[in-house]
C-alpha cells in the first residue's frame, strides 16, 4: 500500500515539474523588447530534402539588444530562411546583406507591454491549473487507498506533503 502511495506521489510531483518545466519554456519563446534567439525555435527550413530547426542550419546570434543576426552554413539558404521567417507568426521582417539576416525587433509599446503581462500571466495560470490537478489527483488515489486498508494516517501525512509539494511548484510559477 505504502509503495503504490508513494507511486502517486511521484507521479503528480512529475507532473508538477512538467508544468513548471512547460512555463518556463512558453515564457522564453515569447517575443519581448529583448532579443533572444529562442524565439526562433518553432522555424523550420528544408535542408537537403529534411525540414530542419533554423539553429541546425545556422549560426544565431544576438550582437546587441534588439537585434538577432543569422548567419547561414550555406549562402544558398538564405532565402529559405528568409521565407520560412517571413512565412512563421513571430512577427518580425528580416534583412540581409548577401551574407547575414538581420532581424530588428521594435521597441515595445504600451499596449503591447500590457499584451505581454495579460499572455504571461495566463500561461502562469495555466501552469498552476495543472500543479493543482495533479494535486487533486494524488489526493483522490490516496483516498482510494484508505478504502482499499491504508492507514488514515499516513494518508493525511501523503496529503500533507503533496501539498507542500503544491505550494513549492505553484510558488515556481509566480510571474
Amino acid at each position: 500500500m505504502e509503495d503504490e502511495l508513494e507511486l502517486y506521489q511521484n507521479a503528480a510531483e512529475e507532473q508538477m515539474q512538467a508544468a513548471v518545466a512547460h512555463l518556463d519554456d512558453t515564457l522564453q519563446h515569447i517575443r519581448a523588447g529583448k532579443a533572444n534567439p529562442r524565439i526562433l525555435d518553432p522555424i523550420k527550413i528544408d535542408y537537403y530534402g529534411a525540414m530542419s530547426p533554423l539553429a541546425n542550419c545556422a549560426t544565431i546570434t544576438t550582437p546587441d539588444a534588439r537585434t538577432i543576426a543569422i548567419t547561414p552554413w550555406e549562402k544558398k539558404l538564405i532565402s529559405d530562411i528568409e521565407r520560412a521567417i517571413i512565412n512563421s507568426n513571430i512577427g518580425l521582417a528580416p534583412s540581409n546583406n548577401g551574407e547575414t539576416i538581420r532581424l530588428i525587433l521594435p521597441p515595445l509599446t504600451e499596449e503591447r507591454r500590457r499584451d505581454l503581462c495579460k499572455q504571461c500571466k495566463s500561461e502562469a495560470e495555466s501552469a498552476k491549473m495543472s500543479i493543482r490537478n495533479a494535486r487533486r489527483d494524488a489526493i483522490e488515489e490516496f483516498k482510494k487507498l484508505v478504502k482499499n486498508g491504508l492507514s488514515e494516517d499516513i494518508e493525511k501525512d501523503a496529503e500533507e506533503e503533496m501539498q507542500k509539494t503544491h505550494v513549492n511548484h505553484s510558488g515556481q510559477c509566480a510571474v
